[in-house]
């Protein structure tokens, strides 16, 4: 199965500490569990007509959850850092959040 840009790169990540990384020129976003780095850059590369340095990538394990007496977990997911090169424009998107 071909997938498309907006298959590998589910949404952004808006935490504190991502928004720190703005300044370095790091990004981050949710990204499908079985996209590899060069997918991730390609992707990120087409989305938002940027240059990628780098890709780093981990997986997040959810967390136990309760409701009363029933016990579950929220879903694993992939998490992508990425940074891009130092002459390349920022992304839009994250402009008005800093």
């Amino acid at each position: 199965m071909i997938k498309t840009a907006q298959d590998i790169i589910l949404k952004p990540v808006i935490t504190e500490k991502s928004m720190d990384d703005l300044q370095a020129g790091k990004y981050t976003f949710k990204v499908a569990t079985d996209a590899n780095k060069t997918e991730i850059k390609k992707a990120v590369e087409q989305l938002f007509d940027v240059k990628v340095a780098k890709v780093n990538t981990l997986n997040v394990n959810g967390k136990a959850k309760r409701v009363g007496r029933y016990a579950g977990k929220t879903s694993d997911w992939k998490k992508a850092v990425v940074t891009l090169t130092a002459d390349s424009k920022a992304i839009e998107f994250f402009e008005g959040m800093v």
